[in-house]
């Protein structure tokens, strides 16, 4: 297949190692991926603070980028974002309509039918759960929001991580629960986002795992600075990296202290109160999703769709 690959603004800008990972997984398990490098936004931001005028040219740019998925020049669009391939199939052609860009519309639904978050394209796609991964580490994961509710991916990616040679994968509990991002949510809610948050880390915690995975570094990066701050030496990483993790290329953040010691047990945080500051002298705290420098996203996104 030849796949263009829809990296995602918040990706390309802070966490490229997903794209990148995305981009070699699919190119061991013998596919093409292109980088489109007109993409940029899909609006998603917009549309969800209101901005639905504003949004449209946004839209409009992103659907022109990746129409050439309709003319057979790709196969298959894949976004590693549950809540951006969300906002493609749901909200696009809505907000188009909405504004009287009825043709933009239709063209907006055609390219979404075309368009997989990356559990989507392995499993459903391309049918397969056993990509060849290889991750010796301790993961619990966390289904985003998006993934779970928006676009329905149900248990996909658990199929893929239970395949994975090495891994020790732990149930979270309340998986299902939001950690509280919500994009702007967590800027207008700040203290209901960071109660949530510390909820979420408290379970993570209490797993023992060391790797926290989700398909969404929006809502990595939340939970992974609540678990930076309070000194848990849990680090975070996207599903895209543990697929595209082997033997001969294996993922490794700045600073592993997983499987060692026992992640510090963070308590439930009374309703309402928000989440306390790191602990003078608390151990090291986990690498900041975006400033590992693993093996496997040796090269920019754009480098890694040549």
């Amino acid at each position: 297949m030849r796949v263009a690959l829809f990296a995602t603004c918040i990706n390309e800008a802070m966490f490229p190692q997903a794209p990148a990972a995305t981009a070699r997984l699919l190119e061991r398990l013998g596919h093409e991926v292109v980088f489109p490098e007109a993409q940029a936004c899909c609006g998603q931001m917009h549309v969800n603070t209101g901005y639905f005028r504003e949004a449209v040219p946004v839209i409009r740019n992103h659907v022109r980028a990746f129409e050439p998925v309709l003319d057979g020049e790709w196969d298959a669009v894949v976004g590693p974002s549950g809540s951006c391939v969300g906002s493609v199939r749901h909200q696009q052609a809505m907000v188009a309509r909405r504004e009287g860009e009825d043709r933009l519309a239709r063209d907006a639904e055609l390219v979404a039918a075309r368009t997989y978050e990356l559990s989507e394209l392995l499993v459903d796609v391309l049918g397969l759960t056993d990509v060849g991964a290889w991750f010796p580490h301790s993961v619990t994961y966390h289904p985003t929001c998006h993934s779970l509710r928006m676009i329905k991916v149900g248990d996909k990616p658990l199929r893929l991580l239970r395949a994975v040679e090495g891994i020790d994968l732990v149930d979270l509990p309340e998986a299902e629960a939001c950690c509280g991002f919500g994009g702007t949510f967590s800027l207008k809610n700040s203290e209901t986002s960071a109660a949530m948050v510390h909820e979420k880390v408290r379970h993570v915690v209490s797993t023992g795992a060391g790797v926290l995975v989700a398909g969404d570094y929006s809502c990595l990066m939340n939970m992974a600075g609540s678990l930076s701050r309070q000194g848990t030496g849990v680090h975070a990483a996207h599903l895209a990296e543990v697929l595209a993790s082997t033997r001969a290329e294996p993922w490794s953040p700045t600073v592993l202290a997983v499987d060692r010691t026992p992640a510090t047990a963070v308590p439930a945080a009374p309703p309402g109160a928000a989440v306390p500051a790191a602990r003078p002298g608390a151990a090291v705290p986990a690498a900041r999703p975006g400033t590992a420098a693993p093996p496997i996203s040796p090269r920019t996104t754009a480098e890694a769709g040549r």
